[in-house]
C-alpha cells in the first residue's frame, strides 16, 4: 500500500488492482451513479480496468479510507495547457502550478458526517503544502447542491459557469468552476 498521505481518520493511498471490486461495488449503485459518472454509465470491471487503471496521463488515482475502511475515490493532477485554457487558466504564469480534484464517497452510510469535508480539507492541505500548489480547482454539476455546499464550506469559490460542461446521463450539464487559492 502506498499512502498519500493520512490525518488522524482519513488516508488516501493510490489507487491498487485489489481495489477495482471497490469501484465496482460503487459504480454500479445507482445512487452513487446519480452524482458520479451518471446511473446510464454503470461500470463492470472492464470499465473500471479502462477508466480508472489502463490511462495515459498522471492523474494520482486514490482510495480514500476512513478509520481504515475504504470509502471512496479521490484523484488529483497537475492542470495541462489544455485544461488551462477550458478553465480560462491562460494569462497566468506556466510556472504557476494549479491542481485539479475529483472525488466521491462510495459509501452512503458516510454521507451526511462531514466526512467530504475533512477528506476536501485534507487534499487542500496536502496539495498546497506538499505539492506547491496555488491553485486548486474542481468542476461539479451545477445542480449538485451538496457538493457545491460541502467545497464552498472548504474555502472554494465559484468562478464561472461551464455550460454544457459534461456529459451525464445522456445530456450535457452545466458545471462550476470552483477555485480555492491559499
Amino acid at each position: 500500500m502506498t499512502k498519500v498521505y493520512q490525518t488522524e481518520e482519513i488516508t488516501v493511498r493510490l489507487l491498487e488492482t485489489k481495489d477495482e471490486t471497490l469501484l465496482v461495488k460503487w459504480l454500479t449503485d445507482p445512487e452513487i451513479l446519480q452524482y458520479y459518472e451518471g446511473r446510464d454509465q454503470p461500470h463492470d470491471l472492464e470499465l473500471v480496468r479502462s477508466h480508472f487503471y489502463n490511462q495515459d496521463d498522471r492523474a494520482s488515482r486514490c482510495i480514500v479510507e476512513h478509520d481504515g475502511r475504504p470509502i471512496g475515490y479521490i484523484q488529483f493532477y497537475e492542470l495541462e495547457n489544455e485544461e488551462r485554457a477550458v478553465y480560462g487558466y491562460t494569462d497566468i504564469d506556466e510556472d504557476e502550478v494549479i491542481y485539479g480534484t475529483d472525488q466521491f464517497i462510495g459509501e452512503t452510510d458516510c454521507w451526511n458526517r462531514g466526512i467530504g469535508t475533512r477528506l476536501v480539507q485534507s487534499m487542500i492541505a496536502y496539495l498546497i503544502h506538499e505539492r506547491n500548489a496555488r491553485k486548486i480547482v474542481m468542476d461539479p454539476q451545477a445542480w449538485n447542491e451538496r457538493a457545491l455546499a460541502c467545497y464552498e464550506k472548504c474555502g472554494f469559490r465559484r468562478i464561472k459557469r461551464l455550460p454544457q460542461h459534461e456529459l451525464h446521463e445522456g445530456e450535457m450539464r452545466d458545471c462550476w468552476l470552483m477555485e480555492y487559492t491559499p
